[in-house]
């Protein structure tokens, strides 16, 4: 994969993003034609030439070593997710001896997984892949993310929901930060697996139908998700502010899943609007239950 112009886009967004005072250089007279650091100043800092640099910025990134990279990073103040994906892009540039074609698939959680998401009766989990589609659920995941999940044109992705369902805003009332998450969430599974043709197809559909997605994506950033607050307002419930905790898991083809738990804070609105979610959750499943044991009598 020719994966040229993410770098030289991604290491430019970088680049604007930092003035010379923040990295202790003059700030220079006269104005800059770009904002950020200039090429000669990021080689400076990273202690190469600003010709080497330049090289690097157009993509030219395949055989680079390690000590350059964490170099550069250094220089851009890159964050723990941005020094990932910058690394994820090296490797990405490297000539396979052996490319493998991708062919579509649906991936599949293991029973034992769904075990542990239903043993988590007062949590609200799910499991989803890289391309943010919600792969599998316990009972009380399924009903916080039910706009989500009970929309088949969606196929249970969040980014879907996000830029294509107009319910979203309401949804999440934070819908901006929402929205960002989600995009950097997927450009960094972009970097990790550039081959990926279900990403691949997803980030072309965003991007054809969402002024929105298509902006975020152009800004090149990235993000870890591991732990923090989430605002909801469910249709049902109403106002939620939830903590999430994200872990990730092994796929059954050696992908990397995630296993992401809501929770609230004993006590708290949240936590009574998190218990009614569960109880609206397991009417509906009796309910289900037994529409579907009168289907198979009336057979």
């Amino acid at each position: 994969m020719d994966n040229r112009a993410e770098i030289r886009d991604f290491l430019a967004t970088r680049c604007a993003k930092i003035t010379p005072e923040q990295v202790g250089l003059p700030a220079g007279g006269g104005r800059r034609r770009v904002p950020g650091l200039r090429r000669e100043e990021v080689a400076v800092l990273a202690g190469v030439s600003t010709d080497w640099y330049i090289r690097l910025e157009k993509g030219h990134i395949a055989g680079v070593s390690e000590d350059v990279l964490d170099a550069v990073a250094g220089a851009l103040q890159l964050d723990e997710a941005e020094r990932t994906h910058l690394f994820a892009l090296a490797r990405a540039a490297k000539p396979a001896r052996r490319p493998r074609a991708r062919r579509p698939h649906t991936p599949q959680v293991s029973s034992s997984l769904q075990r542990v998401l239903d043993s988590m009766t007062t949590t609200a989990a799910f499991v989803r892949n890289g391309r943010l589609d919600i792969l599998a659920a316990n009972p009380l995941g399924r009903a916080l993310y039910a706009p989500v999940l009970d929309n088949p044109a969606l196929s249970g992705n969040i980014a879907r929901f996000h830029f294509l369902d107009p319910r979203s805003e309401d949804f999440f009332p934070d819908w901006d930060a929402a929205a960002d998450t989600a995009v950097e969430l997927l450009r960094t599974d972009a970097g990790r697996d550039p081959h990926n043709p279900e990403l691949t197809t997803l980030i072309g559909e965003l991007a054809t139908h969402s002024d929105a997605f298509r902006t975020r994506w152009a800004a090149h950033n990235v993000r870890t998700h591991r732990t923090g607050t989430k605002h909801f307002h469910h249709p049902v419930v109403g106002d939620l502010e939830l903590d999430f905790d994200a872990m990730q898991v092994p796929g059954p083809d050696q992908s990397a899943l995630t296993l992401t738990a809501y929770t609230a804070e004993p006590g708290s609105p949240s936590a009574d609007a998190l218990a009614m979610l569960a109880s609206w959750a397991a009417t509906n499943a009796a309910h289900e239950k037994h529409d579907t044991t009168q289907d198979q009598q009336a057979r």
